[in-house]
C-alpha cells in the first residue's frame, strides 16, 4: 500500500488542441494529473462534478468565454484556483479576470515552465490557507480592529455584529491587513501576500476599493491610504 500523497490534479481548458497537449504535457512531467477540455460548457461540468484542484483557463473560448466560466463557478461557490491563459494582454483584462476570481493571469505566448511555476505558486497558496487552522494557529483565529472582526477558522467578517460577504481573495487581503493593524503596506507587499505574485498595481486599488464599498456603510473608514506608499487599517481617530 503506498502512502505517496495524490497528484494534484489539474483541468487544462483551451480550443487549440496544440497548447491543451502542449501545457497538458508539461503539468504531467511535473507530477499532476491533467484533464482537459476544448469548450467552455464541456469544462464547466468537469469543474463542478470532477472538483480539481487548478484550473487553467482559456479566454477565448467558442461557447462559453473563460471570464464568464469563472464567474459561474464563483457564484456557484465554487472556490477552485483558476489561473488565466489568454492572448488579451491589456490592464484592464487582467484587472477583470482578478476581480471575477482569477487567482492568476498568463498571457500568450508564453514559457511552459513559468506557468508550471504559477501553478505551483497558486497550490502553495491555496494549502497555506486551508492548513491555517491548526493549534498554532488556534489563538489567532479571530481577529479584531475596532469593531471589525475576522474569523479565520469559519471564514466569517462582522462589523459591529453584521455579518459582511466577502470573496475569497477579499477575506485574503483584509486578513493581511487585520494581521498588521496600523502599519502601512505596500502594494508589492500586498500583491506578494496575498495574490503570491507580481501583477499590476491596479488589481490591490480595485480590491481595496471593494472593501471599502462593503465595510465603510457599517462606521467609518478603516483603511487609510499613505500616498506614493500603501494602505494600512486602524480606527478612524487613529488615522
Amino acid at each position: 500500500m503506498s502512502d505517496q500523497p495524490s497528484k494534484p490534479r489539474v483541468l487544462v481548458v483551451d480550443d487549440e488542441r496544440n497548447i491543451r497537449d502542449l501545457v497538458g504535457m508539461a503539468l504531467r512531467f511535473h507530477g499532476f494529473e491533467v484533464v482537459s477540455a476544448s469548450r467552455g460548457y464541456e469544462a464547466l461540468e468537469l469543474a463542478m462534478s470532477g472538483s480539481p484542484d487548478l484550473v487553467v483557463l482559456d479566454v477565448m473560448l467558442p461557447d462559453l468565454d473563460g471570464f464568464e466560466l469563472c464567474r459561474r463557478l464563483r457564484a456557484a461557490g465554487d472556490d477552485v484556483p483558476v489561473i488565466f491563459l489568454t492572448a488579451r494582454d491589456t490592464p484592464a483584462d487582467t484587472v477583470h479576470g482578478l476581480t471575477l476570481g482569477g487567482d492568476d493571469y498568463v498571457t500568450k505566448p508564453f514559457s511552459v515552465e513559468a506557468l508550471v511555476a504559477r501553478a505551483r505558486a497558486v497550490l502553495r497558496r491555496g494549502r497555506r490557507t486551508s492548513e491555517d487552522t491548526g493549534p498554532s494557529a488556534a489563538d489567532h483565529a479571530v481577529l479584531k480592529v475596532a469593531d471589525l472582526e475576522l474569523d479565520e477558522s469559519r471564514w466569517e467578517v462582522r462589523r459591529g455584529g453584521t455579518l459582511v460577504e466577502l470573496s475569497p481573495t477579499e477575506f485574503r487581503l483584509l486578513a493581511f491587513l487585520m494581521r498588521h493593524p496600523g502599519q502601512v503596506l505596500t502594494k508589492a507587499q500586498l500583491l506578494e501576500h496575498v495574490w503570491g505574485f507580481g501583477t499590476q498595481s491596479q488589481v490591490v486599488e480595485t480590491y481595496i476599493s471593494y472593501l471599502r464599498r462593503k465595510l465603510d456603510p457599517l462606521g467609518p473608514s478603516l483603511i487609510h491610504t499613505q500616498r506614493g506608499v500603501g494602505y494600512a487599517l486602524r480606527p478612524a481617530h487613529d488615522a
